[in-house]
């Protein structure tokens, strides 16, 4: 296998260079493929356009003879850009999107046709997607549903319709659908804390803005990693003599291979209106980071799946390889998908933005003090949210928040959080400045001092927007994104009921405010956290506190199915306990299946690689040991070289078959929970660190001309 390193090598430094020409403005080719409010006003006629519009903005119904003269445009238009099929683009619980293109043109009448029912509802074949024991495989029908609030798209020559993905029965098969009713229940909640302060606002939306993190690699440096190809890591490799200790990759200049690979998916990317804006290297060598403008959330979740999918057939042009992986090499920094959120009034409002209005900054604290509540109400669910099996490799090292969910403020929010806390029942007489007294006022004159960052926090303020920094960089955002809006709806739902409460009791409603806020800043102190998440003061100081360390995803899942989880899923009409009991019996089986994958990569590169290679190496050392003696020169190195190796060879073939026996021992446990536990404590946990630690010894002791991997010094730092 070591001559197919060398003709990978050979091939991606021989690269010819591929250019991307565009002289025009973004401006002039800006969402020119998307079907969106711009081409629907010209279009349709006032009186659809008005219904559309007002469905895509208040979520109100389309009817039949509406969605009929909408698929009519949208098939005029798609037509006019040479598309020939349509599909509904839809979200299954595999982690990506999915899609089943059916032709506009009618044989039987020898036209094109879209009628309205095509539009609104498909039905793919739904008997081979994840349903975690909702419908049996013989039961194929589902059916997909047309999102209107996200807009249609022309994807090299098919019209793709957002669409939701739903059983026979009703149940929710996808992401989206989930995401979607707990943006309406933070749009409830939100709106009547909101009419507290202002009668005009009417909505609250949900925005975010998705910093997405990836490496690039060759194609042909990929092909020849069989581990990257099947399981999408690398489970050996030694780490290079130079990694990122330096720190001269991030922000550096960009390579070339990758800044015209860059130019490429950016301009594709605007054409379908997504508005990416910061392209840079990051940490490690060979990754880097593209992030947008911040969007509705629909729509943001919607566009960075899209975007993944745009990037992977953009780097095939380029000979490349994206990988979106949460760890794809060990020692360097791992992958995330920061997620910026934040709730936006329909009056304009940024509830998380502090103003120059001390009555507006009350309003900033409620919003943010409750956000801050909820994570510490709910922080197993919020870390739930995030875990996979890939995550699991990446979470507390190498920048990397850990598993402990915490929130990060900043030093000055701290103090303005613990002097509301500490004024106590103060009493405002007539004409006295409540604000005043109570250290509100100061808010706008500190703010700017609190936009600095905390690497090591899973969730933090940053000025006007809080980050979730645990998402895993090849997940679907919506799944966090569902759980952080339903918590901050359930939060909201409560601190509305309890200023109600004391109001009737016959406190001054904006006194009701601040005790009420005052009371959750004590009782969400635990979750409050400044410093260091990696030491190890931090996991005995969480314990302290009580906040959870859960490590591993098949733990992490319980969550999901806890009284409080069910109850508040339940509640705000997200997902029903049959909902919560499949997703969970998938997320358990995809980690089963991942760890399985790589557990059966390894086992495949050891003993039909490594060793083989090994053994042709200490075949040559041994020739070697004995020339030396025949000559009469000392032999004792080399012969302590053939012992390391030989010791390497009987731990590696030792430790993998123990691997497979163990694997073969948990696949005949039924309960799925418990199969996940083996997977991760029996196999994960024995076996992977032991066996890559025998594979990458032997990367330094075997000759370089013999190793049959491509070395991590080789994939790394692409020119």
């Amino acid at each position: 296998m070591a001559h197919l390193r060398f003709k990978a090598l050979d091939l991606a430094n021989n690269r010819p260079k591929i250019n991307v020409e565009s002289k025009a403005k973004i401006s002039d080719f800006y969402a020119q493929d998307v079907f969106g409010l711009k081409q629907m006003q010209t279009l349709l006629s006032p009186e659809i356009f008005k219904k559309v519009k007002k469905a895509i903005e208040d979520g109100i119904k389309i009817d039949a003879d509406t969605a009929d003269v909408v698929a009519s445009a949208a098939k005029s238009w798609a037509l006019s850009k040479g598309v020939t099929h349509y599909t509904h683009w839809f979200q299954p619980l595999t982690g990506s999107t999915a899609e089943k293109h059916d032709t506009f043109f009618d044989a039987g009448l020898g036209i094109e046709r879209f009628k309205g029912s095509a539009l609104v509802q498909q039905e793919p074949d739904a008997s081979s997607f994840p349903n975690g024991g909702i419908r049996s495989t013989f039961e194929a029908r589902g059916y997909t549903a047309w999102d209107p609030s996200s807009p249609m798209f022309v994807y090299g020559a098919t019209l793709c319709i957002p669409t939701i993905f739903v059983s026979y029965t009703g149940e929710a098969l996808d992401n989206k659908a989930p995401m979607l009713k707990a943006v309406e229940a933070v749009d409830r909640a939100a709106t009547k804390v909101c009419q507290m302060f202002d009668k005009k606002v009417t909505r609250v939306k949900a925005s975010l803005g998705v910093e997405q993190e990836y490496f690039v690699i060759d194609k042909a440096l990929y092909a020849s990693r069989p581990d990257l190809v099947m399981a999408g890591r690398t489970v050996f490799g030694h780490n290079p003599a130079r990694g990122q200790q330096l720190d001269d990759h991030y922000f550096g200049s960009i390579p070339t291979r990758i800044y015209d690979f860059m130019r490429d998916f950016e301009e594709e990317a605007h054409r379908l209106g997504i508005p990416v804006s910061t392209r840079h290297n990051e940490v490690a060598p060979s990754q880097f980071e593209v992030a947008p403008l911040f969007e509705d959330i629909n729509v943001a979740t919607d566009h960075n799946q899209l975007l993944m999918d745009i990037m992977s057939k953009a780097a095939e042009r380029h000979n490349l390889k994206v990988l979106f992986h949460e760890k794809p090499f060990a020692g360097l920094n791992g992958t995330g998908k920061h997620n910026n959120w934040s709730l936006i009034t329909n009056t304009g409002v940024n509830l998380f933005q502090p103003s120059s209005s001390a009555r507006d900054n009350l309003l900033f604290l409620v919003f943010f003090i409750n956000t801050i509540k909820a994570v510490f109400e709910h922080a197993d669910l919020l870390r739930a949210s995030i875990a996979s099996a890939g995550n699991d490799h990446r979470l507390g090292a190498n920048e990397a928040p850990p598993a402990i969910m915490s929130v990060f403020i900043g030093s000055q929010l701290t103090n303005v959080l613990d002097e509301l806390e500490k004024k106590g029942n103060i009493k405002v007489e007539k004409g006295e400045n409540m604000y005043m007294k109570l250290g509100i006022d100061k808010i706008p004159r500190i703010i700017l001092d609190n936009t600095d960052r905390n690497r090591t926090s899973p969730f933090a303020f940053t000025g006007n927007k809080f980050e979730f920094r645990a998402v895993g960089g090849n997940e679907n955002t919506s799944s966090p994104m569902t759980v952080l809006n339903l918590i901050v709806a359930e939060q909201l739902t409560a601190f509305y009921e309890n200023v109600q409460k004391e109001m009737k009791g016959g406190t001054e409603k904006r006194m009701a405010i601040v005790n009420t806020l005052r009371k959750y800043i004590k009782d969400s102190k635990a979750i409050r956290f400044e410093g260091d998440g990696y030491s190890d003061e931090w996991v005995q100081e969480a314990e302290k506190r009580g906040l959870s360390n859960i490590k591993d995803t098949p733990r992490a899942l319980d969550a999901y199915l806890t009284d409080k989880s069910r109850k508040m899923f339940n509640r705000h009409s997200v997902l029903n306990d049959i909902e919560l009991e499949a997703r969970n019996e998938i997320r358990w089986e995809s980690y089963i299946m991942k760890i399985q994958i790589e557990s059966r990569v390894m086992g495949d590169l050891v003993l039909n690689h490594i060793i083989p290679t090994a053994i042709a190496y200490q075949n040559k050392l041994i020739k070697n040991a004995e020339g030396l003696k025949t000559l009469g020169i000392n032999n004792k190195e080399v012969i302590s070289i053939i012992e390391s190796v030989s010791g390497y060879i009987e731990t590696l073939r030792k430790e993998v078959y123990n691997m497979i026996d163990e694997r073969k021992r948990l696949n005949k446990e039924e309960d799925l929970r418990e199969r996940a536990i083996g997977y991760c404590d029996d196999v994960k946990g024995k076996y992977f660190d032991t066996i890559r630690y025998a594979v990458d010894k032997l990367e330094m002791l075997v000759d370089d001309e013999d190793w049959p991997l491509v070395k991590y010094r080789e994939m790394l730092f692409l020119r």
